[in-house]
């Protein structure tokens, strides 16, 4: 139902201190006859069509939309600059069975870039020798010393994976010696590039379009360009070609875990890459999937909360080459070994940000309240590990920009994410070009950067500044709801329509969907920690019940309304999904707010 006042049920301030509104405002019309439209043509239930319409899908679009194809939306990868001085050279290394050095980025989308380069090289006749620099001592991107040591192991080539743009002088220094090439995604610092070939479509004079893409699907369309040139020429009428789909599944976990958004190539990406990933043919994932206890088939996920956090681990807090090994292990008890390892380092992790951001958050609070439109914290006990992820979590509280850095030896180095609607990283570009960080870059929703202790009020200063609109940020984000269901309207087979929209992710967020006039009857604490608030919930009706649950409960406000003994009316917004356990299909609705009724 709609109020006058636009909100959905008539929640102005839920009990997580939140609007709920409409995701889109077609959502809200009665009488949508897009909707109705697009539901008959398509054969899809209304519901279904009602989210797909207020997304801008056509009746035309629709069913590749539910079933993309990547033929369909796969680029010509010479779009990108670059490209195919880039494919040019990796075939001539190929023909010439050279030595090449890749060196990738600590996280997720460097591992698994570096991950599907170093195989398709290697299984074309190259010798490949890899590097992913410790995050503590060399810092982001390529240094002398790393690549040096590259080419003392043989290197003719050498190849920067989700890095690489910004390092004019450290690359510029080897022109020389040996021929460089850049596959990355991340903002450059104005027009000037490192000598060599730089194929990223965020450089100023790339007109290909594909600028969401992250750094491994780069390296995907690099290998699918760097075949068809060895096609070409001949090549593999006396060389068996390379199977480049088998190496989705690493296209998909970085594209959801570097939180690109699941539109268009990326949706078709992922989608085709999830399908590969549920094959289970890489030992690496397939074992990491069943150490961090993952149930259900490969999903968006699956990725983003269970195997993408622990290959970070590695990158964070450890040894940052543990994620790419695990991913281009193919010994059973190498892998297990790997596996466990990352899964026992996330849980170091945990504890160390833990004991981090019940801090960053107090001093948080603080910022919000002296009207700072961005937060800015740093710490001389604060590991540099995990301080992107206090980041996000801040960002996420208080629904602000928040930059969070690590202080050592007079020296601040962090991280920081932004909200929709507000470009971080070319607000960090800016301060450093006027000279306040000493390095910085990333994209729109997130970023690194470095700079002096003494400049910190500068820094904090120019980014009010240059990201002033948050101030017309509300304090909690509004909850953006894709329908209104009751409970007895809650059915397996609409959560199995709904999950025909996945994957979800960033411009595709999963339906959110508030059901209306129920009572929890029953609540517990669950899990390990405690932290899992399981509920049942009851309608009007008295009859009608379904299972929920929440999350980090201690963290949301609204968990004190639902463990209620009184049982009050409410209101709940969440998602609703199906499980499978033991073979039988359940239904179950992830709570994300809750307000009275």
């Amino acid at each position: 139902m709609l109020e006058e006042t636009g909100l959905v049920l008539g929640v102005r301030h839920s009990a997580g201190g939140r609007r709920w509104v409409w995701r889109d405002p077609r959502l809200a019309e009665a009488d949508n006859r897009l909707a109705l439209g697009l539901a008959q043509r398509a054969g899809i239930p209304e519901l279904l069509a009602r989210i797909l319409a207020a997304r801008g899908i056509e009746a035309a679009e629709a069913s590749s939309f539910l079933d993309p194809r990547l033929r369909d939306a796969m680029p010509d990868p010479s779009c990108l600059t670059d490209m195919d001085r880039a494919a040019t050279r990796l075939a001539t290394a190929i023909r010439n069975s050279e030595h090449v050095g890749l060196f990738g980025d600590y996280d997720v989308d460097g591992a698994c870039g570096t991950a599907l380069v170093c195989d398709t090289l290697r299984e074309m006749g190259c010798a490949v020798s890899t590097h992913i620099p410790d995050r503590i001592t060399e810092g982001y991107g390529p240094n002398t010393t790393a690549l040096e040591n590259l080419i003392s192991q043989g290197a003719t080539l050498l190849v920067c994976i989700d890095c690489g743009t910004a390092a004019i002088d450290v690359l510029d220094g080897f022109e020389e010696r040996v021929d460089r090439i850049v596959l990355d995604h991340h903002k450059p610092d104005g027009s000037i590039l490192p000598k060599g070939i730089i194929v990223n479509p965020n450089r100023l004079d790339c007109t290909s379009g594909l600028g969401n893409i992250c750094a491994t699907a780069v390296a995907f369309l690099t290998m699918v360009a760097t075949s068809r040139e060895l096609r070409r020429t001949g090549w593999f009428e006396g060389h068996p070609a390379p199977d480049l789909m088998k190496r989705l599944d690493l296209a998909a976990l970085a594209t959801i875990c570097d939180v690109m958004p699941l539109v268009g190539l990326n949706r078709a990406l992922v989608m085709q890459g999830l399908r590969v990933m549920a094959r289970g043919e890489r030992l690496g994932l397939a074992t990491l999937s069943s150490v961090a206890g993952v149930r259900e088939e490969a999903s968006a996920m699956a990725c983003g909360f269970a195997l993408g956090p622990r290959i970070n681990a590695g990158g964070r807090i450890a040894q940052s080459n543990l994620g790419l090994k695990l991913l281009l292990s193919e010994d059973v008890v190498e892998a297990r070994a790997l596996a466990e390892q990352l899964d026992g380092v996330n849980r170091q992790r945990q504890s160390v940000e833990a004991s981090i951001l019940e801090a960053a958050m107090e001093q948080a609070a603080e910022q919000i309240a002296a009207k700072n439109a961005v937060i800015f914290l740093h710490g001389d006990t604060w590991h540099p590990g995990v301080v992107g992820i206090v980041a996000g979590r801040i960002k996420e509280r208080f629904n602000r920009p928040a930059l969070v850095g690590a202080l050592n030896e007079g020296i601040i180095k962090g991280s920081a994410r932004s909200v929709p609607g507000l470009d971080l990283g070319a607000a960090i570009i800016a301060a450093r070009q006027a000279g306040i960080l000493q390095t910085g870059g990333g994209h729109a929703m997130a970023a690194g950067f470095s700079l002096f202790e003494s400049d910190a009020p500068a820094l904090h200063k120019r980014l009010n500044e240059l990201l002033a609109d948050a101030h017309t940020l509300p304090a909690q984000e509004d909850l953006k709801l894709d329908g209104a269901i009751t409970l007895r309207g809650a059915s397996l087979e609409m959560a199995a329509q709904l999950a025909r929209l996945a994957p979800f992710g960033p411009g595709n967020e999963e339906p959110l969907l508030a059901i209306s006039n129920v009572r929890c009857v029953k609540s517990d604490r669950i899990g390990r920690d405690g932290n899992t608030l399981r509920v049942l919930l009851q309608g009007e009706d008295g009859g009608t019940r379904l299972k929920a649950l929440v999350f980090r409960a201690a963290d949301k406000p609204f968990a004190e309304l639902l463990e209620d003994p009184s049982m009050p009316l409410l209101h709940i917004a969440g998602h609703l999904r199906t499980e499978t356990w033991q073979e039988r299909q359940n239904l179950t609705f992830f709570i994300s707010d809750a307000s009275g009724a």
